[in-house]
């Protein structure tokens, strides 16, 4: 009999240990599910911000990149994405702040070129063309540019100097890009400009 009642014992410890180690298990791999359903359903608020300004929606792109900037994911992109949905509203100012904190996170981007392009269109905005050339002289030649990228500052480059009254330097840039690009007939009308001064 005590034999029976050391088995009957055995057996309910045995019972006992596989259900908690079963109850175990069971909270361990629910956790293990509850956290890879974050990792991956979470949203990521630089990839929403994108939507956004593919939308259109630039108050709600910008308040996607903000929360990824407060929650430091893809800073640098999240400062680029401000800067170009604020530069779609208009507001050059802002637009710019962005652009140079984005300059600050990811200095050997290959956006580099692009973003030194923005911030000089938007000293050109707000009427600071000597700052503009100094962007846009910083962005040509660029690792990671496009040709078209290069052209296009060249070109701003020319407006930069045109602005700020500097007409010799404005003539021989014109020169260069006339060289360079002939078939751009956009430049002619800036080249008959610059022949007047």
């Amino acid at each position: 009999m005590k034999k029976t009642n050391r088995r009957k014992r055995r057996k309910k410890r045995a019972v006992m240990v596989r259900r908690i180690v079963v109850g175990v298990m069971v909270l361990f791999l629910s956790g293990l599910c509850l956290c890879l359903y974050l990792l991956v359903c979470k949203s990521n608020p630089s990839e929403e911000g994108i939507e956004y300004l593919e939308k259109g929606q630039y108050e709600e792109a910008i308040s996607q990149f903000e929360e990824a900037v407060k929650d430091e994911v893809n800073v640098g992109d999240a400062y680029r994405g401000i800067g170009i949905a604020r530069w779609e509203l208009e507001d050059y100012e802002g637009a710019r702040d962005a652009f140079q904190k984005a300059l600050e996170q990811e200095s050997e981007s290959p956006f580099t070129g692009t973003i030194y392009n923005f911030l000089g269109n938007c000293e050109l905005k707000t009427g600071n063309p000597q700052s503009a050339q100094n962007y846009f002289q910083m962005g040509i030649g660029l690792k990671g540019n496009s040709e078209e990228l290069d052209q296009e500052m060249k070109f701003n480059l020319i407006v930069a100097l045109e602005q700020s009254g500097d007409w010799e330097n404005a003539k021989a840039k014109v020169a260069e890009y006339v060289s360079e690009y002939p078939d751009d007939a956009s430049v002619l009308k800036e080249q008959q400009f610059l022949e007047t001064r």
